[in-house]
């Protein structure tokens, strides 16, 4: 290999020589006449509902990018299909608007939003609501019969008030809402403001108000709760008389998201975010934009209300809709870049400028082909690892370590920080993460409060702080190789370093090694008693999966479950335990 790079570093100086290519000109323009500060621009141009998602998105781009000069810009209504069609700029807009583009325009989803309806945290009729929740028949008697407006209809009985309810005015936002009732938008019962704000604002201060907006709207300033006096009006999706467990997402925005993405919010209040244009992207600083976005950008959306996309086989094949757009030799033909530079040059020069790119793929296929199979060796190591089982006799708990209830551990350095992780029990349930989102240094965090979330595919746990303090130093090796904290949990797989506020305290809850390995064992008895619910109604395959003979944990055993088990298993083995 490292003759090749030689070889091409040779050949490309030769053949730049005999051209008399160089990389600047003396007025500081690109050599091939074009402006470089165009290549390393973007103006992206937002439809007003999304104007919040791609102005977030052009901020955390810019954080990290700053070599690129960024534009956003918000439309009025839906982008002129004309303009869409004959440019390249890139358009951010929702699912409505797509519908009214031509079929041949290039889109690829990048988001999700949801549309939410909210009422008055002093609502009379609050506590009933939480129990019982509204189904999607009292809603649609409640904005389309006349007569059938009051809360009587909603909660099952003859309480006569009257249900006051709101909406944005804003045409997509009315077109889902009329959808998820089945009827038109003309036919609402409603009363319209004018933004989102103004909505919050008139539930604020009408106690038997309903509204509809975005859940944009109804987050508060610091991205983490619901706005002041707001809370949501729960949706009974099962139409049994009262909000299951399973039902209940409505307690805070992040386990609402939580909960739409794994499909207990209606489908219909859904909307999908497209990014748009006239043509597929062939600009690097698109591509590289785009990839971002379903990637790393993924992050900017909870924060901001949207729910993110999750890194499941769909996003990767939205990736591979990006694939394949670096300039090729032939397209650096038809661009006119060699037609005016291979005037005048050698035989010589010219089949030295040909055989690079080919040397470059024989480069690229090798690296490919080490990778796969360090890949396998990987994946069969792994393999070998989730075939077997699990118990306590085999997890490991080092001493010397404080070890918590929502299985994490810490263990204070002798500099006083405090490093943490989870410990082996998480990690062998779950089997291999894909991700970790992570809190940043400098943030302030309190024993119990959410610390980190744990991925696998798209499926998620959040884990909890065993400690209070200051977050140091997050370990970014997890960024790009999150299976550390399967390999290695108690050393290269910590979390974070934290200054601790409350150590002497706090210790006093947590166990030591032989408290701790006691505790495991009536955790173990409570995940085979979890999982033997799990399996009620599933087939015998799905058995065998999660059980071995005997009644043995089968290693990784979340894995093969799916999201609604894991959102089970948040609820019953880390936030009660916190």
């Amino acid at each position: 290999m490292k003759k090749i790079v030689f070889v091409i570093v040779g050949l490309t100086l030769l053949g730049y020589q005999d051209a008399g290519f160089s990389s600047t000109k003396g007025n500081g323009e690109a050599a091939f006449g074009k402006d470089r500060s165009a290549e390393q621009s973007l103006f992206i141009q937002s439809t007003p509902d999304v104007y919040p998602l791609a102005s977030a998105w052009v901020r955390g781009y810019a954080a990290s990018h700053p070599e690129v000069n960024l534009e956003v810009a918000r439309i009025k209504g839906y982008p002129a299909e004309d303009k869409v069609m004959a440019g390249t700029d890139l358009f951010f807009v929702s699912g409505e608007t797509v519908g009214s583009l031509d079929k041949g325009v290039w889109k690829i989803i990048v988001g999700k939003e949801a549309i939410v309806p909210v009422i008055h945290a002093r609502n009379p009729f609050l506590t009933d609501l939480n129990k019982r929740g509204v189904t999607r028949e009292a809603l649609v008697q409640l904005v389309v019969q006349p007569g059938k407006d009051t809360w009587g209809t909603l909660l099952g009985n003859a309480q006569p008030a009257r249900v006051h309810l709101y909406i944005v005015d804003d045409g997509a936002l009315r077109s889902t809402v009329a959808g998820y009732l089945g009827t038109d938008a003309g036919a609402l019962n409603v009363i319209q403001v004018g933004s989102g704000a103004e909505l919050v604002s008139a539930i604020r201060n009408d106690p038997y108000g309903i509204g509809f907006c975005r859940l944009t709207d109804a987050i508060g300033q610091d991205n983490k709760g619901m706005a002041d006096q707001i809370r949501f009006l729960p949706i009974d999706k099962n139409r049994n008389g009262k909000l299951d467990s399973f039902e209940n997402i409505y307690r805070n925005p992040a386990s609402f998201t939580r909960g739409v993405w794994i499909g207990k919010y209606p489908s219909g209040l859904t909307r999908t975010i497209y990014a748009v244009s006239g043509s597929k992207p062939t600009r690097e600083a698109d591509v590289t934009f785009l990839t971002w976005i379903l990637t790393g950008g993924q992050q900017v959306l909870d924060p901001v209300g949207y729910r993110d996309l999750a890194y499941s086989d769909r996003q990767v094949q939205r990736l591979s809709m990006l694939e394949n757009n670096q300039p090729s030799l032939g397209m650096l033909v038809n661009s006119g870049f060699l037609t005016n530079k291979l005037h005048g040059l050698s035989i010589f020069s010219i089949i030295v400028i040909a055989l690079i790119p080919i040397i470059l793929v024989i480069m690229i296929y090798n690296a490919v082909v080490r990778h796969r199979r360090e890949k396998e060796l990987v994946v069969t190591e792994t393999a070998s690892l989730v075939s077997g089982v699990f118990n306590t006799a085999t997890l490991e708990a080092p001493g010397g370590l404080y070890f918590d209830k929502t299985h994490t551990w810490a263990f204070m350095e002798k500099n006083g920080s405090v490093r943490i992780g989870i410990d082996d029990f998480m990690q062998h349930v779950t089997g291999p993460f894909t991700k970790v989102r992570m809190k940043h240094a400098g943030e302030k965090v309190k024993k119990g409060d959410p610390l980190f979330s744990i991925i696998q595919s798209g499926k998620q746990l959040t884990i909890h702080s065993p400690v209070s303090g200051t977050i140091k130093a997050q370990n970014n090796l997890l960024e790009t190789d999150s299976s550390l904290l399967n390999s290695a949990p108690y050393a290269d797989g910590w979390v974070y370093m934290i200054e601790p506020v409350n150590w002497a305290r706090e210790i006093s809850f947590l166990f030591m090694k032989e408290p701790y390995t006691e505790w495991l064992k009536k955790e173990f008895a409570r995940l085979k008693d979890f999982l033997a619910v799990a399996l009620k109604g599933a087939n015998v395959e799905m058995a065998h999966v999660i059980l071995q003979d005997g009644g043995e944990v089968k290693d990784g055993v979340l894995a093969d479950l799916g999201p609604e088990v894991w959102e089970e298993f948040q609820i019953k083995f880390i936030d009660e335990n916190k």
